[in-house]
């Protein structure tokens, strides 16, 4: 049989039960040549009994069982090594899909011929709004032809996701990429196939949209936690040490990383009380460790609080937030009466 053009990875776990939509948006694709390869581990929240019931009904869905509790990079990869497509997808239980977008996503390949990566655009729905995915701009300023990574160095500044991306599985091999233990465990490997590519293209449109319900990280590896995240970034960074002409590039990671820092830190249910003080006086070391020479901070309020970060101000920042919550409150205040 000819090897599909697509296969999606999912790990099977399912804090929220929406695994089952998740399948329901896939296996309802207008395209027919994908597999859909669920992985499923030992983890509490893992549901390999409606993989399996989803796999005795539609061919092309496959369900890899794992005998220990993993975590998902390990099961990503494992779902990675038994795929059979021309490209890898990887998805979460609380993602779905419009019919067309692995069509649409073909029909860019049949346009583009052969690219180590197709990224694409994504949503994001939470208490029944719809909010954009955070990379919009880049994607339409790339514009519609093939190019090198480093003919777009903004494009490193976009959020590390795996899952708006098309990853060419010989690429994937090429560069023995992996995805490491721990939580956010996809940044790294999103940053080494940038760097290791020579073709991209870009497909300005949202084909993917996230419905997460909790605001937390999913399960990570056994012992993970929150903290990860700087282990992440380190591995990143380390992509570029032998490679000092590359200052956009670097520029954009660290900006993306400080921003990313931030974000955790004032999202709830991420970073508890007692981890913050801990938490910020890491991301304070890092931007000293990674600050670029000729970094320019951005404008406005978010330039505040990357120079409240570069001083390592716990107190003056956290006064700052409370500050502005403050002013804000007022403001609201004023305007409804």
């Amino acid at each position: 049989m000819p090897s599909p053009l697509i296969s999606v990875v999912i790990p099977a776990y399912d804090q929220q039960k929406q695994l089952a939509d998740c399948l329901d948006s896939l296996l309802a694709q207008s395209l027919q040549d994908v597999e859909v390869i669920v992985v499923a581990d030992r983890s509490p929240d893992t549901a390999g009994e409606l993989a399996d019931a989803y796999a005795a009904r539609h061919p092309r869905l496959s369900v890899l069982h794992l005998n220990a509790a993993v975590g998902v990079g390990v099961n990503r990869n494992a779902g990675a090594a038994r795929a059979a497509g021309e490209y890898l997808l990887f998805l979460d239980a609380d993602h779905q899909l419009p019919r067309d977008a692995l069509q649409t996503l073909a029909d860019r390949l049949r346009q583009t011929g052969p690219v180590d990566l197709l990224l694409f655009g994504h949503s994001r729905r939470h208490n029944d709004r719809d909010w954009p995915g955070g990379a919009e701009a880049l994607l339409a300023e790339a514009g519609p032809e093939v190019f090198e990574p480093f003919d777009r160095p903004a494009l490193f500044g976009a959020p590390p996701l795996a899952w708006d991306r098309l990853i060419r599985r010989g690429h994937w091999e090429e560069l023995r990429l992996a995805f490491p233990d721990g939580r956010y465990e996809e940044i790294p490997v999103v940053f080494a196939a940038l760097l290791g590519t020579r073709r991209v293209a870009v497909l300005a449109r949202e084909c993917v949209q996230l419905r997460r319900r909790e605001t937390v990280h999913p399960t990570g590896s056994p012992g993970s936690s929150v903290f990860d995240l700087f282990e992440q970034y380190e591995r990143s960074f380390a992509l570029l040490e032998d490679q000092p002409h590359l200052y956009a590039v670097r520029d954009a990671l660290f900006v993306r990383m400080i921003r990313h820092y931030l974000f955790v830190f004032d999202l709830a249910g991420c970073v508890t009380r007692a981890e913050r003080p801990q938490f910020f006086h890491r991301a304070a070391e890092h931007h000293r460790r990674f600050l670029p020479p000729g970094h320019r901070r951005p404008g406005g309020r978010e330039g505040i609080k990357f120079s409240l970060l570069a001083g390592g101000a716990y107190p003056a920042f956290e006064m700052a937030k409370l500050s502005h919550i403050a002013r804000s409150t007022l403001t609201g205040s004023g305007r409804q009466k």
